[in-house]
């Protein structure tokens, strides 16, 4: 199994547009050995999660939450487990520990500090470059000397697969 974290705005950030995206990209990455993992609760989160309840390769467990909040008010009902942390957005770093790669779309500060904790835990992060955010913004862009070609710039479901393809090959010849 792979797990692959989903990063991007919350409902009041994330336009229509945003949104139709990430449900065809959850149904697009949905497969039997993937896992996604998020921040919850809606916007792009909530998106991914419904495309992948909507593919033919549904399981459950296959979306996880990871809640700010100490209960699970406003989770999104696309979230097969919910894990209340009430550690507010300290959750963030548990999202990036947790996945092994990691989506991100749009995205405001909230965003912007997930891609700061991916880039200091040297994860790949595939960014969609067609919406306006931190995702865009830092596509194939260095954030200091430790690292390069962290911040992968995407532009279709197509090629976020390929990555991740391409990713579990590795990591499964390792």
């Amino acid at each position: 199994m792979i797990k692959i974290g989903i990063i991007g705005p919350n409902s009041s950030m994330c336009s229509e547009e945003l949104f139709s995206f990430g449900i065809e990209l959850g149904k697009s990455i949905a497969k039997k050995e993937r896992i996604f993992i998020c921040g919850g609760y809606g916007g792009f989160m909530e998106a991914v999660c419904k495309g992948i309840k909507e593919s033919q390769c549904i399981f459950f467990g296959q979306t996880i939450g990871i809640l700010t909040e100490d209960n699970i008010v406003g989770v999104n009902p696309h979230v097969d487990i919910a894990i209340p942390t009430g550690i507010g957005i300290a959750r963030n770093i548990i999202i990036i520990n947790t996945a092994e790669i990691i989506i991100a779309a749009g995205g405001g500060a909230g965003t912007l500090s997930e891609l700061a904790f991916a880039w200091q835990k040297n994860k790949k992060v595939l960014c969609v470059e067609q919406f306006d955010g931190w995702a865009k913004k830092l596509a194939n862009k260095s954030i200091d000397i430790r690292y390069s070609d962290l911040l992968v710039g995407v532009n279709s479901t197509k090629q976020i697969n390929n990555i991740i393809d391409e990713h579990v090959k590795r990591f499964n010849a390792s």
